[in-house]
Order: structure tokens, then C-alpha cells, then sequence
């Protein structure tokens, strides 16, 4: 059980002894737990107004013999506009744990309808990411951010010699831009950090994608397979649309106005999955030691300045929403409060308030894997000095 900082955090000594469900519910407020349909769509309206504002301004930059000041002018629209639809991405997120809707009808038509122009494949990844939630930080089923083993060195087999030729700062930059450009695609199209078997228990042999309804992903009796076409469908859809666009009024102007924030929106949905699953003390479990309590409860909530409003708390909330994913988030912080109140005394609340930006560096530095798949496992990672201490070593043996 050893952090590599001398400290040992009490989920990870904590297996049995745990509040149950049913406990931490009961310390949130009852109207914590109600939706209305009014609050969620007008924060889809919101939303919408700073895209639509957003998208208008963008509209009248140039997209040929543009200057230094153009180009800069394009880089604040592309943040601004992906950080602005990443509160879409995070409603329809919402949408898909029908924690927006008491109606499933409105949760699935405005889900589908804001993860498909994000190119999301809506059904697809609800199903996956219930299953993030339903195996949080099982190192055998878990989904998305699964940490790498370095079972018979193979981890460090893999990369020793890129972080020799890199260094280490060079490795942890390798790291962000992994994470946050190639990570979702990757993610979508070949389960990257899914799980480590199939839904069977198996070994995975092959690519277990969330467009294919074959995929091996999902229930193996086809009773998706509706549902992951019809979000193959809302991404095909989008991706004609913005080709019929471009035919219209350009497809550099297109481009400019649409993929570059999409990366921006990207990056952002990674980096929140990413902070909030990982640390140098949270622990990951292997069969043996994991339950769904202990997995709940190895989850961080994290300060994100301005960014969280626009973000709709996602990462200021999430251990609450963990413990309770249909929790519609204009309650999250309150509950959040709640629950803080009644786990912080037992050291079950797990927070940083460091910037997070700070924190995705010391992640990508010190968060590479995990020894193995069994037990209670902390992140190990690879340094330039301890590869050359240990060449070192044996150089004298």
C-alpha cells in the first residue's frame, strides 16, 4: 500500500467498515434530487446564447492572409468557444445518467441531439460511461483512465528508452498532449484505458469501438444495437451537415469555426475525467479489494475558477456525483456541501484545491502506472534518475 509519500489514505486501509448508500443519501436534502425541466433547458438556452454569441463574432474574422493579430483573435475564439461547448457536452452527459429529465423521452432526444453535434456517439458512451461509474478505479473492469500495469516490467520495457531520450519533463508533456489531443478519439474508437476483459470475463482480443452495434463493447444479445447505429447516425449526420456548409460558404471558414474549439471541447471532457480519477495517494483496486462504495469514493473534486460555472460544477461536484450520477447539477453543490460535512470527519472527502493546471503537470510527471491488477495499487512513474541509478547498479553488480 505504499503512495511513494509515507502516506497511507483511509479508503485504501477501509473496505468494509464504509457508509453505505443509503447512509449518504440521507444527509442530502430530499430537493436535492428533484429535476425540472425548466432549470435544465435554460441552461441548454444559456449555453446556447454564448455558442450562438460566440460563433457570430468568430464569423466575421478573416480566414485568408490572416496576420499575427487574426490569428490570435482565432486562438481566443477557439478556447472560448470549446470551453463554451464543453457545458453542452456536460449537459448531455447529464442527460444520458437522467439526472436533466424526469423524462427519459426529453433526456434522450436533448442528449442526442448536443453529443451528436459534438460528434458523440450519444447511446454509445452512455453505456460505457455507466460503466466507468458502475467499476470506478477497477483495474480489471473499469472504464476510461484504467491506469497501464507494469507486470513483468512491462511498462517500463515499453517507455524506458522513450524517457531517456525525452527526459522528464519532455515525457510529461508527451503525457498532456496524449491525454488531452489523442486521448478521446483513441477512447471512442479503440476503448484506449477501457477495460482490461470483456463483459464475459474474457481476455479482449479484438477492438471493442462504440460505433460498430457488433462491437464486443456492448451486451453481446444485441439489445443496443439500435441504440449504438442511431448514435453512429447523429455523428454521420453532423459530419454531413458541416461538409453541406462548407459546400455553401466555404469549408476553411467551416473548419475554422468548428474543429479546433471541438479539440478545445475535448480536451476539456478528458482533463475533468482524468483530475478526478487520479492522484499520487488514490488508490486503485484490484478484484479482490475493490467494491462500489470504495471506487465511489476515489474521486476528487477539484476547483476549476470561472471555468466551473460555465461547466456546470462538474469537476467542483464530482464526488457527489459518483455517489449519486442522477443528481441533477444546479443541486450539486449543495449536496456536495452536504456530503463534505459528513465524510471530511471520517477522511473520506478527498479534495485539492490546487490549481489545475499545477495539478495536470504533477499527474503527467508522477501518475504513469499502477505495479499490478491485484490488491490496493498507488501510481508508480518513470524517472530519468532512477533509470540511470538502477543502469548504474547493475553496471557494479
Amino acid at each position: 500500500m505504499d503512495t511513494g509519500l509515507g502516506v497511507v489514505p483511509p479508503i485504501a486501509r477501509m473496505k468494509d467498515d464504509l457508509p453505505t448508500k443509503k447512509d449518504l443519501k440521507a444527509v442530502i436534502p430530499k430537493h436535492c434530487f428533484e429535476r425540472s425541466n425548466f432549470k435544465s433547458l435554460s441552461l441548454v438556452l444559456r449555453d446556447g446564447l454564448i455558442i450562438g454569441a460566440l460563433g457570430t463574432a468568430a464569423w466575421f474574422l478573416p480566414t485568408e492572409g490572416l496576420s499575427p493579430l487574426d490569428w490570435f483573435a482565432w486562438s481566443l475564439y477557439w478556447f472560448f468557444q470549446g470551453t463554451a461547448l464543453t457545458g453542452w457536452w456536460v449537459l448531455a452527459h447529464e442527460c444520458g445518467h437522467r439526472g436533466f429529465s424526469a423524462s427519459n423521452y426529453i433526456n434522450d432526444t436533448v442528449g442526442w441531439v448536443l453529443h451528436s453535434f459534438l460528434l458523440v456517439p450519444y447511446f454509445s458512451w452512455q453505456y460505457s460511461h455507466a460503466k466507468h461509474h458502475a467499476k470506478t478505479n477497477h483495474l480489471l473492469d473499469g472504464e476510461s483512465h484504467n491506469p497501464p500495469s507494469n507486470t513483468k516490467n512491462r511498462f517500463e520495457k515499453q517507455f524506458n528508452a522513450w524517457l531517456e531520450f525525452m527526459g522528464d519533463d519532455a515525457f510529461a508533456f508527451y503525457q498532456v498532449v496524449a491525454h488531452l489531443v489523442f486521448g478521446w478519439p483513441m477512447y471512442l474508437f479503440m476503448n484506449a484505458t477501457g477495460a482490461r476483459r470483456t463483459l464475459s470475463g474474457k481476455r479482449i482480443t479484438s477492438v471493442h469501438d462504440h460505433f460498430r452495434p457488433g462491437s464486443k463493447l456492448f451486451p453481446e444479445d444485441g439489445r443496443w444495437n439500435w441504440r449504438v447505429a442511431a448514435s453512429t447516425g447523429g455523428c454521420l449526420l453532423t459530419l454531413a451537415a458541416l461538409y453541406s456548409a462548407g459546400s455553401e460558404i466555404g469549408h476553411v471558414k467551416v473548419s475554422m469555426l468548428y474543429w479546433p474549439a471541438y479539440l478545445w471541447c475535448n480536451a476539456w471532457l478528458v482533463l475533468y475525467t482524468w483530475l478526478q480519477h487520479t492522484a499520487v495517494d488514490l488508490p486503485q483496486f484490484g478484484e479482490d479489494e475493490w467494491t462500489w462504495m470504495r471506487g465511489a469514493l476515489c474521486t476528487i473534486d477539484r476547483p476549476y475558477t470561472l471555468f466551473d460555472n460555465i461547466h456546470h460544477h462538474i469537476g467542483s461536484t464530482h464526488v457527489c456525483h459518483h455517489l449519486f450520477s442522477n443528481l441533477p447539477c444546479y443541486h450539486a453543490q449543495e449536496a456536495t456541501a452536504a456530503l463534505k460535512a459528513y465524510l471530511e470527519p471520517k477522511g473520506l472527502y478527498n479534495f485539492d484545491g490546487r490549481n489545475f493546471v499545477s495539478v495536470m503537470w504533477e499527474v503527467s510527471l508522477k501518475c504513469h502506472y499502477v505495479e499490478g491488477i491485484q490488491g490496493v495499487q498507488f501510481f508508480k512513474h518513470l524517472s530519468l534518475r532512477d533509470i540511470r541509478k538502477r543502469k548504474q547498479d547493475k553496471k557494479c553488480t
